[in-house]
């Protein structure tokens, strides 16, 4: 036996090895055995939980997975509901928000004295940094409480491919809205549908420069990513001059910051459109006709815009690409050439309806081979570790979760370049990556995490450190696990360094 002192380091060793060489291989069971079913629950929710694994036990896995695909609305803990009712983001509409925000922004500008100046600068960051941190808890906290885990999982996944970084410009103040009203809500549903969303919505426009694409005045930044990153990939079958087409299909599609409306000329007023902080100023759009993706479109004002979008959405390249990039972040990073062909038919065939294309993959048996071997990043790491840890106990601080991500390299909306955090299990397995995670283990395994830690005052009784020795670990986890994390556990001097040991082990970093 290796004495106590020695444990954590071999334990650390041997998920480093896990994380390069991936999990002892497993044999494969049937659909309808309990370890089967626990093992999809794993990859399709963001961890499993106690309330999770019950639920699959009573309703069957298929019915489970059809509430998942086609989700009704959230039911959340009441004190997690609490907690983003009460945030700015979800009482005051986006446009006011980032009108008040700007109002901030021009009265600091406008102040002479330095010292005056510097304070009022801070105080209009602080803002912005309020509001992008608000957004970010209410993020986590749907992951870890929603029901509907499917659906949250699709709505990083989708941020990721429309992937925004909130450092640019106001965009802390409209990342929140942005996740809330252009990606979860169309996460399930057709692809046209969340393709227009994150078109139209000012987050995008202004992240990607398209409130600066005028006549005359062509930036080509939008139109290009919005087929290599978001549609047709890179391989796609597009030319640079279907980019500066493109481009010009969306010259004056842009966002009003200000109360103001812009003085449109008389003929072309009956074309300007205002929908919150969404601009078509027909002053600055290209009316020329257009030559797209090897057909014509007539320059008619915005109307092109949805023209082009449909075309993009029900290309074949682009039910290619989205059934590709599905399959690596669910199946793995090389996923069968075969799965992905099925899919693209399904969303063809569909229309591009998400849903549809996600069950054709998990009804295949590449997905079931695939349990198991997908690395987690660091989101599915720091969700699944708090989910388990804690079922549907409410945490009061998401603080230190926001951490550990940073800690990691993977913060929402904090990727620079439009491409997204890269999916590939590679990108997260890092030594470095792996000390970082046997230390998060370690915090919330003693329950020192500061999960349950508020700014006002604190209660008298101490929070405990979870019960991860539990019915559901004997009942069910305990048979996933390979001899050596069993024999790593026996050997755990308390229930702390058990719960440490548990999170940091090679099946933790695995779903």
């Amino acid at each position: 036996m290796l004495p106590k002192r020695l444990l954590p380091a071999v334990v650390l060793a041997a998920l480093c090895l896990a994380g390069c060489a991936g999990p002892a291989t497993q044999q494969p069971v049937h659909a309808d055995h309990p370890a089967q079913a626990l093992a999809m629950l794993e990859r399709v929710s963001w961890g499993v939980n106690a309330g999770s694994a019950r639920q699959v036990q009573e309703e069957g896995w298929q019915r489970y997975l059809q509430a998942q695909l086609h989700p009704g609305p959230a039911r959340l803990p009441p004190a997690i509901q609490a907690q983003i009712d009460a945030m700015s983001i979800s009482q005051v509409p986006l446009d006011q928000l980032v009108l008040s925000m700007e109002q901030k922004r021009k009265a600091s500008a406008a102040v002479m004295d330095d010292e005056a100046k510097k304070l009022a600068q801070k105080d209009y960051q602080q803002g912005l940094n309020r509001l992008a941190r608000e957004a970010a808890t209410r993020s986590l906290l749907l992951d870890v409480y929603s029901p509907n885990q499917l659906q949250q999982q699709l709505s990083w996944f989708w941020l990721n491919h429309f992937s925004v970084h909130q450092g640019k410009h106001n965009l802390r103040a409209m990342v929140g809205d942005y996740e809330a009203t252009a990606i979860a809500p169309h996460a399930l549903g057709k692809f046209r549908d969340l393709l227009g969303a994150t078109v139209h919505h000012p987050a995008m426009l202004r992240y990607l420069d398209n409130e600066a694409n005028a006549a005359k005045r062509i930036n080509e930044n939008y139109a290009r990513e919005l087929m290599e990153l978001h549609t047709l990939g890179v391989n796609g079958g597009y030319s640079q001059m279907d980019v500066q087409e493109l481009a010009r299909i969306l010259t004056g599609v842009g966002v009003n910051l200000g109360a103001e409306t812009p003085k449109v000329k008389p003929a072309l007023q009956g074309q300007y459109v205002r929908r919150g902080l969404f601009e078509f100023n027909p002053n600055r759009h290209d009316y020329g006709d257009k030559q797209f993706l090897g057909h014509p479109v007539k320059g008619r004002g915005l109307a092109e815009l949805d023209e082009a979008l449909d075309r993009l959405s029900r290309s074949r390249a682009t039910a290619k690409f989205i059934s590709g990039k599905l399959a690596q972040y669910f199946v793995g990073d090389n996923p069968p050439e075969a799965l992905v062909a099925r899919m693209a038919a399904t969303f063809e065939h569909s229309d591009g309806m998400i849903a549809d294309v996600l069950h054709t993959m998990f009804d295949s048996e590449e997905f079931k081979q695939s349990l198991g071997k997908k690395f987690k990043d660091p989101m599915h790491y720091v969700v699944s570790a708090v989910r388990l840890s804690y079922d549907d106990k409410p945490i009061l601080n998401a603080g230190p979760m926001l951490s550990w991500l940073s800690r990691m390299g993977q913060p929402l909306y904090g990727r620079q370049t439009p491409d997204g955090y890269p999916l590939t299990d590679a990108s997260w397995a890092s030594p470095g990556q792996m000390t970082t995670r046997f230390d998060i283990a370690r915090t919330i395994g003693s329950g020192s995490a500061g999960l349950f830690k508020t700014d006002g005052p604190q209660p008298q009784e101490k929070v405990a450190f979870p019960q991860l020795a539990s019915a559901l670990y004997y009942q069910s986890l305990q048979a996933t696990l390979s001899p050596a994390t069993r024999q790593a556990l026996e050997q755990a001097a308390s229930p702390q360094e058990w719960n440490t040991f548990f999170l940091s082990s090679p099946e933790m970093m695995h779903r």
